[in-house]
């Protein structure tokens, strides 16, 4: 299960970022990050055998798949913004973990464009069915 590999990368950079904190704080924050990029990485590469099942979904519904696409985007946008947020918060960049987020929000209210443009559309569309 990808789940106990997710746990053990977790807690072997926790308890190596730990152990150097007191000597090499600097190399702690390397590690962290490092230790980090793998978990991700490890989710990026569970996620790609998911991303054909919202294709699927978009052709039995008729929805384009460019506006999954871009609902995925920002559903990840999300999760990596909070996940480096909370990086950056642990080695006491609130300030800095801030800004991140509110960046995020920015993009994803930028992406959320297009999708706001064809809701609008349908319900002129409707709109004029009923009428």
């Amino acid at each position: 299960m990808e789940i106990f590999q997710l746990v053990g990368v977790a807690f072997v950079t926790a308890v190596a970022a730990i152990l150097l904190k007191a000597t090499k704080p600097e190399l702690s924050l390397a590690v962290t990050i490092a230790g980090s990029i793998v978990l991700l990485l490890f989710v990026f590469d569970l996620l790609q055998g998911s991303v054909s099942i919202f294709q699927k979904i978009a052709e039995t519904t008729g929805i384009e798949f460019s506006l999954v696409k871009t609902v995925l985007k920002m559903i990840g946008i999300g999760y990596l913004v909070e996940f480096s947020a909370g990086i950056l918060t642990d080695f006491g960049q609130n300030s800095l973990a801030d800004k991140l987020i509110f960046c995020g929000k920015v993009v994803i209210l930028i992406l959320a464009i297009p999708i706001l443009e064809n809701v609008l559309s349908l319900i002129v569309k409707l709109l004029g069915l009923i009428k």
